[in-house]
């Protein structure tokens, strides 16, 4: 279990996913690499990769004459943030480290970050643009390419308007790309647009940030390793994020620490547990209703906690009160005895931290489960403090930034959402005409036949963009259908229903992919024609900010030119925006270079705007020095001692209050009242107003350490400045930008020609006028360095909240899968009626209402592998770890295997209640318990036992292809944002 998988996917003559590529017989390392195309010359020139950290070329070359450079960057993988220090001679990248001096990384790389000069160098890429013509695949120009794609869509927009193209959007890009992407699409007139956070952690988001005010990991991982307790529900870091293990097991041994993982699944994470815990997939509320009610019996709840700093506790303990230890283990298959052994360890060592991934979150109920989690550890007063909190392990390595940038079908960056005031709020960031933009937005009419702006609903997400294409524009909440679609770095066999998928892509009208691959969308569909690839660069071939999961921002800079004819993303967006007639207007407050963006002023200009989340410190000169000096951050807190970057914490993790020059040092923890805001303080967010049903919804006489205002507090408003008298702490500037924001007319132009050159004129009603500005919106950043002037945080000081009023489930609910084999259970605990959000119509109760557990008795759940990463196109085209995992599997338990006369290494087929099937090869092991079935998500390249190797552009093929789950997986969206679920559907196993 703890070494490489010598019997994994079992690899043998009959691998389906390599056969064809490579030939019928076992394969030894050597004969690997030799039967794939690699020279003896390319072999030597990478030898150490795989298994040293350093190879020893670099030497050579440096003997050879050739300068050597180090250059810092980021690994392009999970959301650890490791540190990549790239060895390059004469513009080619020869060598590579891992960074000693990274408080992330230590000097360790998991498989894929040892290998990504790879992804950078490999062969496998897109070299140049191509279209599909009559089936086969052409070379074309860039200049053709855009004005081809660029005309059809012009003609669409023009036909059908202009959410009839869907702009998908990635987690694989910068910070500064991102954001320019979402930018890029409200000039487009969208909100069709979205990113990997969908499928991913948008439940996350949604139920975190409706607890306590931020949607995003409280601590981070190198706070771990002062946690007395550890428990892990849902997530595997010891393959999906590799060195985030070492701060777990960090935290484990030097505290004695329990470690509690709680999944279907013994996984390599499960294997270094003190306590296994194998529940039922689907019954994550179930299960933690359970823990609470031993908490609650035994009175092991932090009571004073509970009663300064949460609201809707009391709500709780009626819902917990019935999931006694019989009814929880009815549920969750978990011994009566277990769960209480697990609220004990939990009660009994504190602080204590709580571990989730997408085990937990891809669910028809995942906003339930991410909002019961928050509510245990607020239960236990695990909040708030070095130690305990939420640590939500992201998945891709920018998926935390793209979020935080609004590349979302429901919101703007930093979370300003779609109202009139959120996109005002950013047309004076852009300095663009409010009303010119709304001129780019459809309008359709609503139920009584009035207006209703497209600019101001959620747009179509990423789990439905099938539907999108395939749905009756008469049941659809915008003017036609989808008609084009384009796959902007986005994998899409990491979606359910791939069935239905290859029908959409073969309906719409124009296909495009913009990726260092071709992915899947090349291969999937049958069309013969309307298909463009353009290759974009790798982040190595570019520069800009990427942000951890722990909210730390880093500065990966540029290690080699672009290679081939592949373009970075933002010239892309550009060379679009130049074709659509609009980069004047994108572009107005960012610099061009040839036709690349600066960077730098993209940063700049969310820098200028992002003051929710605090993306406003971040500024890249100072994100730079911090990555110069590594070495003076403390690998446990995070913060520098000593050096130039003296107090501050790493990466400058978000919120980092103010402008760059207010030099806040960031949040390493969000919510700990025991330092000053000022110092990287919080209290939690205000957000939900001050009462509710006539309670108080502000803390209750807590405050963060020095705070001047000794009690709750609701958000800093200009008004609230001048109730204080502290709007006299406004500096002349600040009231100025203060005014403009609030339309006083005597204060608009710039602040250089109007405030300094002719002295600022104040309205005598300015306090009245200005009353409403407040620390969101202030552009200035004045009311927020006010507030924290006098130890306070500019969002206030309010309770977490347990019952979110505004969600199908206030206080969080236990609810049967769609597709579940416990039919016994769906009267007491059924699904959703069905029902109609994001422009779509939504079902459940019409699907669970169908009994399916007789034909498909097995429960499937997929992961990952740690040999490669989300879609697989990339990590599976890389030689290093394409050796590593030659084949997708299933694994199957002993008695569901004997039951059918399957035995291990067997060719299965994998079929869904929905239709789709795959044929894979069984793995049988208690890994997995009878009735359950897992398989990675990382394939494909195969179809319903069909190979597509043939249908890849000549040399850009991945080297492993293999089945994708999902062409079995099901529907099934969550009930807030859409979620898709891929952990506890229903599937049949037979014999190939």
């Amino acid at each position: 279990m703890l070494k490489r998988k010598t019997n994994g996917a079992p690899r043998r003559s009959d691998a389906p996913a390599f056969v064809t590529a490579l030939g019928e017989t076992p394969l030894d390392r050597r004969s690997f690499l030799k039967r794939s195309g690699l020279a003896v010359g390319g072999i030597a020139a990478l030898g150490g990769m795989a298994g040293t950290v350093r190879p020893a070329t670099a030497q050579e070359a440096a003997a050879a004459g050739g300068e050597i450079q180090t250059i810092k960057s980021v690994c392009t993988h999970c959301s650890v943030g490791c540190t990549v220090l790239a060895e390059v001679q004469d513009g080619v990248w020869i060598g590579q480290e891992p960074a000693f001096d990274s408080p992330f990384n230590l000097g360790a790389h998991c498989a894929k970050g040892a290998s990504v000069r790879e992804h950078a160098h490999g062969e496998r890429r897109l070299k140049y643009p191509m279209k599909l013509v009559g089936g086969e695949w052409q070379r074309i120009s860039w200049e053709d390419a855009i004005n081809e794609v660029g005309d059809q869509m012009l003609s669409i927009r023009e036909t059908n308007g202009p959410d009839s193209v869907y702009w998908l959007g990635s987690a694989k890009h910068s910070n500064e790309q991102a954001y320019l992407f979402r930018k890029f699409a409200a000039y487009w007139g969208t909100n069709n647009v979205d990113h990997q956070a969908r499928i991913c952690h948008s439940t996350t988001v949604a139920g975190v940030a409706n607890t306590w005010g931020y949607g995003a990991m409280t601590n981070s991982y190198n706070d771990i390793h002062k946690s007395k307790s550890i428990l892990i529900i849902g997530g595997n870091p010891a393959e999906a994020h590799p060195v985030s293990l070492q701060h777990v097991l960090k935290g484990k041994e030097e505290n004695n620490a329990p470690l509690i993982v709680c999944d279907p699944r013994f996984t390599r994470t499960a294997a270094h547990a003190d306590e296994y815990v194998r529940m039922r997939p689907g019954s994550d509320v179930a299960l933690v209703w359970g823990i609470l009610w031993h908490v609650f019996e035994n009175g092991w709840e932090d009571a004073e906690f509970i009663r300064t700093r949460v609201w809707g506790m009391d709500q709780v303990r009626e819902e917990v009160a019935r999931w006694h230890p019989a009814e929880c283990e009815r549920v969750t298959g978990v011994p009566g005895e277990q769960v209480e052994r697990v609220a004990r360890l939990m009660a009994e060592n504190r602080p204590g931290t709580l571990i989730w991934c997408m085990g937990g979150t891809q669910h028809t109920t995942g906003n339930n489960n991410t909002r019961a989690y928050c509510i245990l550890q607020l239960a236990l007063g695990n909040m708030g403090i070095s130690g305990g909190g939420t640590n939500i392990f992201r998945g891709h390595d920018n998926v935390q930034g793209a979020t935080d940038v609004g590349v979302l079908s429901h919101d703007t960056p930093g979370y300003y959402g779609l109202t009139d005031g959120a996109w005002a709020h950013w047309c004076r960031v852009w300095g663009e005409d409010l009303a010119w933009l709304k001129s780019r937005f459809a309008v359709v009419k609503d139920a009584e036949g009035k207006d209703k702006p497209l600019m101001n609903e959620n747009g179509i997400p990423v789990s439905r963009w099938i539907d999108g294409v395939l749905e009756d524009p008469a049941n659809m909440g915008q003017p036609d259908d989808v008609k084009a679609m384009v796959f902007w770095g986005h994998a899409p066999n990491s979606q359910t229903r791939m069935t239905e998928m290859k029908t959409a892509m073969e309906k719409l009208e124009l296909l495009v992919v913009v990726d260092p691959h071709p992915t899947i969308a090349a291969v999937l569909s049958d069309r013969t024609d309307g298909v463009y690839l353009l290759p974009a660069s790798t982040q190595f071939e570019t520069r800009g900010s990427v942000t951890a999961s722990n909210r730390s921002l880093q500065w990966r800079e540029q290690i080699m030119a672009p290679m081939f004819e592949s373009k970075p993303d933002h010239t892309i967006m550009k060379l679009f925006a130049d074709k659509f007639g609009f980069t004047d207007r994108l572009l107005r407050n960012i610099a061009v270079e040839g036709d690349e963006p600066v960077v730098e002023d993209i940063t700049r200009e969310f820098n200028r705007g992002m003051w929710t989340i605090g993306y406003t410190g971040q500024s890249p000169e100072r994100m730079r020095l911090h990555m110069q000096n590594q070495h003076t951050f403390d690998r446990t807190t995070l913060r520098a001692s000593g050096g130039p970057c003296d107090g501050e914490f790493y990466g400058m993790p978000w919120p980092c209050w103010g402008t760059p020059e207010m030099k806040h040092p960031g949040t390493a923890n969000l919510y700990d009242m025991s330092i000053p805001v000022s110092q990287g303080g919080l209290t939690f967010r205000a957000r939900f107003g001050v009462e509710r049903d006539g309670e108080n919804l502000l803390a209750e006489g807590v405050y963060s350490k020095d705070s001047e205002i000794q009690d709750g507090y609701p958000e800093f408003t200009y008004e609230m400045l001048v109730q204080l008298g502290w709007h006299t702490d406004l500096t002349e500037y600040e009231r100025f930008m203060i005014g403009k924001v609030a339309g006083i007319e005597s204060m608009q132009g710039n602040w250089e020609e109007v405030g300094e050159a002719e002295g600022m004129s104040v309205p005598s009603d300015y306090d009245a006028r200005a009353s409403a500005i407040n620390w969101k919106t202030d552009l200035s950043g004045g009311i927020q360095r006010v507030a924290i002037l006098h130890e306070c945080a500019p969002f206030g000081n309010a309770k977490a909240r347990c019952n979110v009023w505004t969600f199908p489930d206030p206080i969080p609910l236990h609810r049967e899968p769609l597709y579940t084999s416990r039919r016994d259970l769906v009267a007491d605990y059924p699904t959703y009626s069905d029902r109609f959000f994001y422009r779509l119509p939504t079902l459940y109760a019409s699907i669970q209402s169908k009994d399916f557990s007789t034909d498909f008795p097995i429960i499937l759940t997929s992961g990952r592998l740690v040999e490669y990463e989300g879609g697989g196109d990339e990590t599976r085209s890389n030689p290093w770890l394409a050796e590593l995992q030659q084949e997708m599997f299933i694994e199957i338990n002993p008695k569901d295997a004997g039951d059918r006369g399957i035995h291990d290494g067997q060719q299965v087929w994998v079929e869904g209640p929905e239709g789709g099937k795959v044929r894979v090869k069984a793995m049988v092991t208690e890994r997995v318990g009878a009735g359950v079935a897992f398989m990675p998500f990382h394939f494909g390249g195969f179809y319903e036992g069909a190979d597509l190797r043939s249908k890849y552009p000549e040399g850009a093929d991945p080297i492993v292809l293999g089945e994708s789950t999902n062409t079995a997986q099901t529907y099934g969206y969550d009930s807030v944002t859409q979620m898709q679920e891929t952990k506890a559907t229903l599937c049949k196993i037979t014999a190939a």
